[in-house]
């Protein structure tokens, strides 16, 4: 029997490249994916392209029409906001049970986090990084296990608008801030200011995204 690795890891290769260009808008919204050209571009044949096309369709990250093409989504106004009101609520709610559950060894994992995300957050992409490990720190230290599941869900979603929020060295800063006030009000033990600090912070992301599209251009539905 012939071994599939290749075919998996081509297709694989293939998924990653086509996110990168739609989470850093190579793809725009509303773009059309043909296939004979994205495969020649790629240099792919056809079949890891489908593959890959399946999984990012499956993540809503793209979208089959009824005439049976395939587009990126176009921005939804109404969509960004209900999906960053309930990460907002979810991140809340971890917060609150993580200044229940948290430890002095996870206080400082937390600090060591903000301490690289301080010292990154010039750099786009490396701030991101970071931040994305403190709520998921954060979330695990909750140890809500239906929070973690919506939780990990939201966020392959909300990964398509953190160019929007992540792009300028002010909200950067911004971002930190809140983040050293979250860690703090953990460490304390302040459920209601930790659960405060999250769910603002949260619909702060909501609101420079949905500026942002308006300042690049971007339709929104």
């Amino acid at each position: 029997m012939a071994d599939p690795q290749p075919r998996n890891t081509g297709a694989h290769l293939v998924y990653t490249e086509l996110k990168r260009q739609i989470l850093d808008l190579e793809l725009k919204p509303g773009a059309r994916i043909y296939e004979p050209a994205m495969a020649s571009s790629l240099q792919v044949s056809r079949t890891p392209l489908r593959e890959a096309i399946r999984r990012l369709i499956s993540e809503s990250l793209l979208e089959q029409q009824p005439t049976g093409g395939v587009r990126v989504p176009l921005l939804d106004a109404t969509a960004i906001s209900e999906l960053y009101d309930v990460r907002a609520a979810l991140e809340s709610l971890m917060a609150r049970e993580a200044c229940a559950r948290a430890t002095e060894a996870d206080i400082e994992k937390l600090q060591g986090i903000l301490e690289r995300n301080a010292a990154m957050v010039g750099f786009a992409d490396e701030a991101m990084k970071y931040g994305v490990t403190l709520h998921a720190t954060i979330a695990s230290i909750a140890g809500n296990s239906w929070a973690l599941r919506f939780h990990g869900q939201i966020a392959s979603q909300v990964e398509r608008y953190r160019y929007f929020t992540n792009n300028s060295a002010e909200r950067r800063e911004e971002a930190l801030a809140d983040h050293r006030r979250l860690v703090a009000a953990l460490a304390a033990k302040d459920a209601d200011t930790a659960a405060k600090i999250a769910f603002d912070h949260v619909i702060g992301a909501r609101d420079e995204t949905v500026r942002m599209i308006s300042v690049k251009g971007l339709d929104l539905e």
